[in-house]
């Protein structure tokens, strides 16, 4: 039998291990792979043989751990080319440990490294099959009805926006409250903040996305329309709004990262500070940032169930043969569901080049007309992905995560 490798990469989630136990599971049950060789810090492990073996795991505990059990990367591979060096090497690793399929566990960018590993195996006749297993909180792959690790964020940001709406009721005074959710050019988890709202809580009142763009002049009048019916205003802004010539609002402090990618962060204290010299009261902003990726402690069973099928589904798939896809998720009518909303799903396969390099943003018809809030569809899209817990194990009173000595740095 031949063995396996599985690696993550991109930004953490509270989904991501749950997808490599499932690729684990499926992996340790069939007949067909042997040693499961789990690489530390995404395709550099590879590339390093820096791995660990995963056939004796505490699988629940993992499952349950948020953030990247094997550590993380962000690497993009050169454009496949004949007698290239990264993939000689790549290859040769491949070789070496006797690796039948290699498994990526990421968003958009790992997906575009799965791809380009496929084709090159192609060009050089090699067996090795490879397959991509998505996360992302963003939530902006396509070819997918939602990605791993979007419904545990949403989750968390519904969670936070609903408590911050009762924090901000308790005082007369007028206020303003701005809430920064990551989303550079997508608005899926912006959108999320909706979900807070219900009989009492009538906060955010108003939500913007980066598919629709505005201006201050805009922002504050729409301030000042809510602020006419209540003193306190809660708004939930994505990081990557946008002003009305396209431009990233704080496009003048956002740096790239090795992929190409804007690196925004301060939408919100840029707002706060509008508020305040324009309208002259309280304004407070408070920014999300990585708090949303990881909240173990409130992830969603529906998530992390979902995201571990996707793993085993992958493994299944490459035993009966197939190469250079991802797995993925797309949602069925069922007459049978745990939550009695009707909502089942099941999995299925897409080719790498129709994905990578891609991004699905939310639709303008689920945007308000004045682009200051979201529509009931994306409510009701979100909706089932948010439901359910697996409840983590407590220590001391707090969360329980499996250990991670093997990410320590080195000296």
């Amino acid at each position: 039998m031949s063995n396996i490798i599985v690696a993550q990469s991109g930004g953490p989630t509270s989904a991501i291990n749950a997808s490599l136990i499932g690729v684990v599971r499926a992996a340790r049950e069939c007949d067909s792979y042997d040693k499961i060789f789990g690489a530390l810090h995404g395709i550099s492990g590879v590339i390093n043989e820096d791995f660990m073996e995963l056939t004796d795991t505490e699988e629940e505990l993992i499952m349950r751990t948020p953030a990247s059990y094997l550590g993380s990367c962000r690497v993009k591979l050169p454009e496949v080319a004949p007698g290239n060096e990264t993939f000689t090497r790549l290859f040769e690793v491949f070789k070496k440990y006797d690796i039948g399929a290699f498994f990526y566990i990421g968003g958009n960018d790992s997906m575009d490294t799965v791809d380009k590993l496929s084709k090159y195996a192609k060009l050089i006749g090699s067996d090795v099959r490879f397959a991509g297993v998505p996360k992302t909180i963003d939530n902006d792959l396509v070819n997918i009805d939602h990605t791993p690790g979007y419904g545990s964020a949403a989750k968390f940001i519904a969670s936070t926006m609903l408590e911050i709406g009762y924090d901000t009721a308790v005082y007369e005074a007028p206020c303003v409250t701005i809430v920064e959710i990551m989303g550079r050019n997508a608005g899926w988890l912006t959108a999320a903040a909706a979900l807070a709202r219900n009989d009492t809580n009538p906060t955010p009142q108003l939500i913007y996305l980066p598919e629709v763009t505005h201006s201050e002049d805009e922002f504050i009048d729409d301030v000042k329309k809510v602020l006419e019916k209540t003193n306190n205003v809660v708004v939930a802004v994505s990081e990557g709004l946008k002003n009305k010539q396209g431009q990233y609002m704080t496009a003048s402090t956002a740096r790239e990262d090795k992929f190409g990618h804007a690196q925004l962060s301060g939408v919100g204290k840029y707002l706060e500070t509008v508020v305040r010299d324009r309208l002259g009261i309280k304004c407070r902003s408070v920014e999300l940032n990585i708090l949303q990726r990881c909240a173990g402690h409130i992830s969603s069973k529906t998530d992390l169930l979902e995201a571990e099928g996707l793993g085993w589904f992958a493994v299944e798939k490459t035993i009966e043969g197939y190469t250079g896809f991802m797995a993925s998720i797309k949602r069925v009518d069922s007459e049978y569901s745990e939550a009695d909303d009707n909502y089942a799903v099941s999995f299925y396969m897409v080719e790498l080049d129709s994905i990578a390099n891609k991004e699905r943003c939310v639709p303008r018809e689920w945007i308000n007309e004045a682009g200051n809030d979201v529509t009931t569809e994306i409510v009701d899209y979100i909706m089932p992905l948010i439901q359910g817990e697996l409840q983590p194990v407590y220590k001391d009173g707090l969360p329980l995560y499996a250990s991670i000595p093997h990410l320590v740095p080195r000296s």
